[in-house]
């Protein structure tokens, strides 16, 4: 949210103006943003406040003091983002596939040496990769990309086509006495997921992620690299956590988020056979929930109760829910016999319902199988 100080003449502008390239897509995984509605901000900003504004700051980064600076700053990031969209629209209409696009395509010098449109956060690389997915999506109409062998498969047979994995270790060898990293790793992934006990193979691929870490002006580039080798060397970490959103973060869900968020962590591929009809009053808030489960899949109905065919009713709070289904869910029986939990009807029903809501391991693996 960008927003104007009148009597200081300053203006915030939060993280769509900053001393460095944003991420039209971040490397952790979200939706991607749109490079030109970035921009276009960025011009009606200038629109409006250009001819007042003596001072920008945002979140991150220094502020910019003086009309002229602040405008110059302002038109560059505005133009860089709407380049990288445009010109990544332009080419793949003349067919060129993301990654092609994302190797040809730089910025124009007069947005490139300038220190804060550099890509120290995004970069113009897998920002072009977000625009063509945004538009377009992962397929790049090549259609041996649209149903390739998974990882380990398809590395077993690259490893086999390259003449087994002592050939293919020796030829990595001498690519990475090249400076050939960006091959190494794409060489070696396949023997990795191929046999993954092979230290040899795991200890040059982390020797040419390490490199291509050093190399990367992006900070999250280089941490996904040196992420990447650490994991190869010394395996994933074991962290004992419940889940992956923490107590504050639930408590402070509306209830239709939160029986989303449960509706998600269902183990539908599992359980698809399992059939229920849940009635639940969250007695903390005095809110009734109906739970369609069926077809693997959970329905929440907020605000109302289910009238037909009804497996069981329950009251609960939801502070209690959410401590039950955050990996305390053996608990069921206990939180029953101390009253914290009335249920009316079939009671194993909705404890087997209970125990058949996922948790998440951050911890798994990237580059192994």
């Amino acid at each position: 949210m960008m927003f104007y100080f009148p009597e200081f003449k300053a203006f915030c502008q939060a993280e769509n103006i900053s001393h460095t390239l944003h991420n039209l897509y971040t490397l952790r995984g979200a939706q991607v943003r749109n490079g030109l509605k970035w921009s276009s901000y960025i011009d009606k900003s200038i629109q409006k406040f250009g001819d007042q504004v003596e001072v920008s700051f945002g979140s991150h980064h220094w502020p910019v003091w003086g009309n002229d600076n602040i405008i110059k700053f302002w038109e560059n990031q505005r133009d860089m983002y709407r380049f990288i969209h445009d010109q990544t629209l332009r080419l793949a209409n003349q067919g060129y596939t993301p990654t092609e696009i994302a190797e040809i395509l730089t910025l124009p010098d007069e947005l490139n040496k300038q220190f804060y449109n550099r890509g120290y956060y995004g970069s113009v690389s897998h920002d072009v990769k977000a625009q063509y997915q945004l538009y377009f999506g992962w397929f790049d109409g090549n259609p041996s990309n649209l149903n390739p062998l998974p990882p380990s498969e398809a590395g077993a047979k690259y490893v086999e086509f390259m003449g087994g994995a002592e050939n293919v270790l020796k030829q990595a060898k001498k690519s990475y006495d090249k400076g050939e990293y960006r091959w190494v790793a794409e060489v070696l992934k396949h023997l990795v997921f191929a046999d993954s006990k092979n230290q040899e193979a795991k200890n040059l691929l982390a020797d040419s992620y390490e490199q291509l870490g050093y190399m990367s002006e992006s900070g999250p580039w280089r941490n996904f690299y040196l992420t990447g080798a650490s994991e190869l060397r010394n395996g994933k970490k074991n962290i004992s956590r419940g889940g992956t959103t923490s107590k504050d973060m639930i408590s402070g869900m509306s209830s239709e988020l939160f029986f989303d968020y449960l509706a998600m962590r269902y183990k539908g591929t599992d359980y698809f056979k399992d059939q229920f009809n849940f009635n639940i009053l969250l007695t903390d808030r005095n809110e009734k929930v109906g739970l369609i489960v069926k077809n693997g899949m959970v329905t929440p109905r907020i605000g109302t109760f289910l009238k037909n065919n009804i497996t069981a009713t329950i009251s609960v709070s939801r502070n209690d829910l959410a401590i039950l289904t955050a990996g305390n869910n053996s608990k069921v029986n206990e939180y029953i016999k101390n009253g914290k939990i009335k249920i009316e009807g079939n009671a194993d029903a909705f404890n087997q319902f209970i125990q058949h809501i996922d948790n998440f391991d951050p911890w798994f693996n990237i580059v192994e199988p």
